[in-house]
């Protein structure tokens, strides 16, 4: 898993929605066997058909471990969008127009996965759409997951090794002054031209982080679940409440006033891998613990960008308080253990909870 994919894009290691999933349906080869008669007073018995049955091809443990984070990143970016569109205002910033989708190619995994990325996803030397924004641009303008990337503005993009990083050094200035940009697509070996919108949207690319323990991240730009986190989350609320919560991080420069930026970059680097060095996970990694006004003030932020996106916030301090007991703060590697202060934030919650309900009784807007 590489990191850097095209800035038209929130949503980093890509995507999902509708993946090509490779259905493989066993074959049955039926041979009716020929014998040579002998004339005989009795009618011949009938040759019992030959079956030969050819097995399904079998997955390699590469493209197991693909098909899986691809399912849980599917899930992880379709939470993601709407808190993405829905929260400018409060992204200060680190609102930006995107294209709104993300983009990969055979490349854009390590090369042990190489190959599976191109049986299972179905990548080549072009650059695909994995994943398009819900609301974006590139969604009203009809941009599909599987599409290839042609050009934009008639500009050829790359192929290849390097095809992400310099797509992105191509498409960085041209999404800036302008409100739509021309799209060329290779779809069904046809090509299409498209007017893709551009969406004003916070621009924190989305990692997942490729390990079971229950931890998140936020570097200052991005955002990172771990896998362990995303199946912690029942529900998709629950998972908004973490993904909102690293934003709030974000938006408020925590980890820069925590002089945390390098370090955490470092261990989001090491997580998106597909396979990460977990020898540097020791702990806490070098993390330090995030003090209880910052925490609270994210809390706060957070819970206004979830109801901002439509989702629920009442079953935000029941979720925080379940994951502070399964994964308390003597676990090092987890995530109370970098944010420690529970009896801080639920109460600092509940007020934020009430807040947020007499605004919408008088129509105010959801602003903290």
């Amino acid at each position: 898993m590489t990191r850097g994919t095209i800035q038209s894009i929130t949503l980093r290691w890509k995507q999902p929605n509708a993946l090509l999933q490779l259905a493989v349906l066993p074959i049955a080869l039926l041979l009716t066997s020929c014998a040579t008669q002998t004339p005989t007073s009795k009618p011949p018995r009938p040759t019992a058909p030959v079956v030969i049955a050819v097995p399904p091809a079998v997955s390699t443990p590469e493209q197991e471990a693909l098909r899986s984070l691809v399912s849980l990143q599917d899930r992880l970016y379709r939470v993601a969008a709407p808190l993405l569109v829905n929260n400018t205002e409060l992204c200060k910033g680190n609102a930006r127009n995107l294209l709104g989708f993300t983009a990969k190619n055979k490349y854009s995994y390590s090369a042990d996965f190489i190959d599976a990325a191109q049986k299972t996803l179905g990548l080549d030397e072009r650059l695909q759409i994995m994943g398009v924004l819900a609301g974006s641009g590139a969604s009203k303008a009809g941009v599909q997951s599987g599409d290839s990337l042609l050009a934009i503005e008639d500009r050829f993009l790359p192929l290849g090794e390097n095809a992400e990083r310099q797509a992105a050094s191509i498409l960085a200035p041209l999404v800036n002054g302008r409100s739509s940009v021309k799209l060329t697509i290779i779809r069904n070996d046809t090509s299409l031209s498209l007017t893709i919108p551009l969406t004003h949207a916070c621009a924190f690319a989305i990692d997942l982080g490729n390990t079971d323990n229950v931890i998140a991240y936020a570097d200052g730009h991005r955002i990172m679940l771990s896998r362990g986190m995303v199946d912690f989350a029942r529900t998709d609320e629950e998972l908004a409440y973490v993904l909102a919560k690293e934003m709030a991080h974000n938006t408020l420069a925590h980890p820069q006033k925590q002089r945390m930026s390098a370090t955490v970059g470092g261990i989001i680097d090491n997580l998106i891998r597909m396979h990460p060095d977990m020898s540097t996970m020791v702990g806490k990694a070098g993390v330090k613990a995030m003090p209880q006004g910052l925490d609270t003030a994210a809390d706060t932020l957070a819970l206004y960008m979830v109801a901002r996106a439509g989702y629920d916030i009442d079953n935000a301090p029941a979720f925080w308080q379940r994951l502070a007991s399964q994964y308390p703060a003597t676990v090092l590697n987890g995530y109370t253990a970098i944010h420690p202060g529970t009896l801080a934030r639920l109460s600092a919650m509940g007020k934020t909870i009430a807040d947020i309900k007499s605004k919408r009784g008088t129509r105010a807007a959801l602003l903290p």
